[in-house]
């Protein structure tokens, strides 16, 4: 299907078996909602069905049917824990509404032992997978093999996802959930997943915001590890933030200095400066769903006159499960 032009959508979910990860049972879907972001759980989901009689807690996949033109897709939306708190009764006529967690919930959930603490030397993915193992989700390590450069050790009310995202943090990793729940431990994005132009593969609505974070910004910063220290400089003229284009300098220290394995600390440095600029631009709009599209991969805009041009992290997405799946949307320049 031709994802950037229009389809006509319906919606339906399943009750998964969470030993076998298949569909169980169907039910049908009245409205609600799908949250995708970047950080913590990095989904959930509200979403609206009538009679439903499952019981207090369940797992449930989300499904979009798309048609266009003769085509078809099937695609799963989302997987995760649901719970139904609230029914209200009109005769014969139950509606629900039911609070659905992502698949990384048992992963909150579980304290880690005193005195754990992710070794020097494992390799990462392997540690990740292994913390995520108590999610009933799928898991795939597809990143490239990193070993940890030191020791991470548990701080009080670690959790088994908590200590995850430590372990992200230090080896540059990320995860990414698909729409039937799989679990992938991936390299940070470098390429382009999809690109949206106002010439070509148009998606995006015309009410566009863009926000500029310029001001603390910095253009120079210093890393110290021990006795030893690094200073990066953004002396580029084409470059919005630079001491050049702002005739000023910006300073950010960083004293909290965590390697990659076998990174220096002036390459440290420069990865520092990239990750605080980052900031500097972001956007939000509305546009067409697009399936390979999701929080943490990298898309392409080429949006000349909101001067919207570049590759583009994705940090969020608000799926409606209505017309045309529309999609919010959240980005910040890379």
């Amino acid at each position: 299907m031709e994802w950037d032009k229009g389809f006509s959508a319906a919606y339906y979910a399943t009750i998964v078996d969470p030993d076998t990860w298949e569909d169980r049972k169907r039910f049908e879907l009245t409205g609600g909602s799908i949250n995708l972001t970047d950080t913590d759980l990095r989904e959930s989901a509200d979403i609206d069905c009538v009679n439903f009689e499952e019981g207090y807690e369940n797992w449930i996949r989300i499904y979009l049917d798309a048609r266009q033109a003769g085509e078809a897709a099937h695609l799963p939306l989302f997987t995760g824990l649901a719970s139904s708190p609230e029914r209200n009764i009109d005769g014969m006529h139950t509606q629900n509404r039911l609070q659905c967690y992502s698949v990384l919930k048992p992963a909150s959930d579980i304290l880690l032992p005193k005195g754990y603490y992710a070794a020097r030397g494992f390799e990462a993915g392997q540690v990740i997978a292994k913390l995520l193992k108590v999610c009933k989700a799928p898991i795939q390590v597809k990143s490239e093999p990193r070993r940890l450069s030191d020791y991470i050790i548990a701080e009080q009310g670690e959790t088994n996802l908590t200590m995850v995202n430590k372990i992200l943090d230090v080896t540059g990793c990320r995860l990414r959930i698909t729409g039937n729940g799989t679990i992938e431990i991936c390299d940070e994005a470098t390429e382009p997943v999809a690109t949206f132009s106002a010439l070509k593969n148009d998606s995006i609505e015309t009410k566009i915001t863009v926000l500029y974070d310029l001001f603390d910004c910095p253009n120079v910063v210093r890393v110290i590890s021990g006795n030893d220290s690094e200073e990066i400089r953004d002396d580029d003229p084409d470059s919005p933030l630079s001491t050049v284009s702002r005739r000023r300098e910006v300073w950010k220290e960083d004293s909290s200095v965590t390697l990659y394995d076998g990174e220096t600390l002036k390459a440290y440095a420069k990865r520092r400066l990239r990750e605080m600029q980052r900031v500097a631009m972001a956007a939000q709009y509305d546009r067409r769903y697009h399936p390979n599209v999701l929080p943490t991969d990298i898309i392409r805009l080429n949006y000349p006159a909101q001067k919207l041009v570049g590759d583009f992290c994705v940090k969020s997405q608000k799926i409606t499960l209505g017309h045309g799946a529309r999609t919010s949307e959240e980005v910040v320049q890379v």
